[in-house]
C-alpha cells in the first residue's frame, strides 16, 4: 500500500465505552471529528461489520467540501474498530486502512489510532495536526460527566 501512515496515541479520561459511541454515533462524530475550522457531515453511516459510512468536511472559511467513505472491516465494541475509506476526490487516490485500538487503563482509555495509505498529496505533518485537533475535541466531548 503507498501513502503515508499515520499513527496516534492518547489516553482519554474517559471509559472505552464512551469513546467507542463517539466513534460510530453520527451525533458524536460531527461534534468532534473535523479539525478546527472544519465542519462535518455524516451522510450515512451503518456502523456494523460490512457496513458503510459517508461522510463530508467542509472548510467554514472557504466552503469548499471535501467528502470521503469506507467500510467497517472490524468491530470489537469498546475495544477495536478496523475500517477502510477513500476520498470522493480523484486528486486524492487510494484506500485507506484505518485501525482504532482502545484499552481501559486507570484513569480512563488508551487510544491508538494507525493511519495508512494516507494519499501522498497530504504532507503527513497535516494529517498529524488534523488529528491532534480532533482527538483534543473527542476528549472535550467524552471527559465530560453531565447529569441529566
Amino acid at each position: 500500500m503507498s501513502g503515508n501512515t499515520i499513527t496516534l496515541h492518547r489516553v482519554i479520561k474517559a471509559p472505552p465505552e464512551r469513546v467507542y459511541r463517539a466513534f460510530i454515533e453520527p451525533e458524536a462524530l460531527v461534534k468532534w471529528y473535523p479539525p478546527y475550522g472544519f465542519t462535518c457531515r455524516v451522510l450515512r453511516m451503518d456502523a456494523r461489520v460490512g457496513g458503510g459510512y459517508k461522510m463530508a468536511f467542509t472548510n467554514f472559511s472557504s466552503g469548499k467540501s471535501h467528502s470521503f467513505a469506507g467500510t467497517f472491516l472490524e468491530l470489537v465494541p469498546n475495544s477495536l474498530i478496523r475500517l477502510n475509506d477513500q476520498f470522493d476526490d480523484p486528486n486524492l487516490p487510494g484506500l485507506m486502512q484505518v485501525t482504532i485500538r482502545l484499552k481501559p487503563v486507570l484513569i480512563g482509555t488508551e487510544l491508538t489510532i494507525e493511519q495508512s495509505g494516507v494519499p501522498e498529496a497530504i504532507p503527513a505533518e497535516f494529517c498529524y495536526a488534523g488529528w491532534q485537533e480532533s482527538l483534543q475535541l473527542l476528549a472535550l466531548l467524552t471527559e465530560q460527566e453531565v447529569s441529566d
